[in-house]
């Protein structure tokens, strides 16, 4: 399902995270830590039963990491090669990452690649002091294919059609973890040893592929009339951008706006959205959808205003600890010519609410990876073509 953009940015995810909102109007007392309770021990709910043919295999860092911020901000992404032993074709069917440092692991994003790409990793790897390598963006190594990622409330789910993301002989998984040290408060920050539980097929089952389809809207998001600082000037807030996470922060936040506003100026404003038009026919089986702490809501729509219009998605109240994937009830067929629409709502008024941000210096929000940063993306798990519907 080609509705990827022609940039390599829209692969990175995420922030601290936010205290949970019973409403759109979160209380200036909501969420007592620095970020909103994180920090408790990450249980994830028990594992369904295995089906036909599955298996599990957990996985872990293959040694503690202890993360280090660059360019003095408060975010690293890192990204740890490990091996799941295949030695025949196998299908992932579910997942669950197994955060094990909940004082400073944020989000996780799955990554398979081949051979060659495994053969490029384990250089990069080689090369770079300490466990991994920074990969602040992507995966550091081209053609990694999403498939998988944890967020707040994101366990194991499960589709009941016969669908699964393909695992060649061979495959290795990069595992990209964002670390966020402002939860550190001031604490040595420690060491972290994540794990993955996967849940695999023995090669026996025909199901169809899977694939993650990325769909983003830009930032746009102003300094309130209250607020006043350096960082409230736009272009200053995309070199701080830039100087924290690299060029490419620079050139995703250039290239989004290109993209979806047609070369015209970005207009600041809190709800921005975006369009894409679908390259090839896919079915569509689950959706999510992902801000940071200034998130109010996000939509998906497929060929809005236009006859037999639906939305595959709508949090009007979105809650940074529900990132949950949610299966549609139905699948549904998208076609050549057909367009996807994501749009989110920030509000920067929030900052002054919430503690993680209460002593950050106020800023024109743009696309980026950092707590202070904010993002507007949607997931779609699909098969190209007609898909599996049983």
């Amino acid at each position: 399902m080609a509705i990827a953009l022609a940039t390599v940015l829209l692969i990175a995810s995420c922030s601290v995270q936010r205290p949970p909102a019973a409403s759109n109007a979160p209380s200036a007392a909501a969420g007592t830590g620095a970020h909103g309770g994180h920090g408790k021990p990450s249980v994830p709910p028990a594992a369904a039963p295995l089906r036909a043919s599955e298996r599990f295999v957990s996985l872990k860092l293959p040694q503690p990491y202890t993360p280090s911020a660059p360019s003095g901000g408060t975010d690293e992404y890192r990204c740890f090669l490990v091996d799941p032993g295949l030695t025949g074709r196998a299908f992932l069917t579910g997942s669950q990452f197994l955060p094990q440092n909940t004082d400073i692991v944020h989000h996780a994003i799955i990554f398979r690649v081949g051979a060659e790409q495994a053969a490029t990793a384990g250089k990069l790897d080689a090369s770079t002091p300490g466990e991994g390598w920074t990969c602040f963006g992507d995966a550091g190594v081209e053609d990694g294919d999403w498939i998988g990622h944890w967020a707040p409330g994101a366990d194991e789910t499960l589709l009941t059609q016969k669908v699964g993301y393909p695992m060649p002989a061979g495959s290795r998984l990069i595992i990209q973890v964002h670390y966020n040290l402002l939860t550190a408060e001031g604490k040595p920050v420690g060491s972290d040893q994540s794990g993955i539980r996967l849940r695999l097929t023995d090669g026996k089952a025909d199901l169809a592929p899977l694939a993650t389809a990325r769909l983003a809207a830009p930032i746009e998001l102003p300094c309130t009339a209250e607020e006043s600082g350096p960082l409230c000037d736009r272009g200053a807030a995309v070199r701080d951008v830039v100087h924290r996470f690299g060029d490419q922060a620079g050139r995703s936040v250039t290239e989004l706006n290109a993209f979806c506003n047609g070369g015209r100026s970005p207009v600041a404003a809190a709800t921005q959205h975006c369009d894409q038009k679908i390259e090839d026919a896919a079915t569509v089986y689950a959706v999510a959808g992902h801000m940071h702490l200034l998130g109010r809501s996000i939509k998906m729509e497929l060929n809005p205003g236009r006859p037999g219009a639906r939305t595959l998605l709508d949090i009007p109240a979105y809650n940074f600890d529900e990132q949950a994937i949610r299966p549609l009830a139905e699948p549904v067929a998208v076609k050549a010519g057909d367009t996807l629409r994501v749009t989110c709502t920030h509000d920067a008024g929030l900052r002054k609410l919430l503690p993680a941000m209460r002593d950050l210096p106020p800023r024109y929000v743009v696309w980026g990876e950092g707590t202070s940063d904010e993002m507007c993306l949607g997931l779609l798990m699909v098969s190209p073509g007609a898909g599996a519907t049983g």
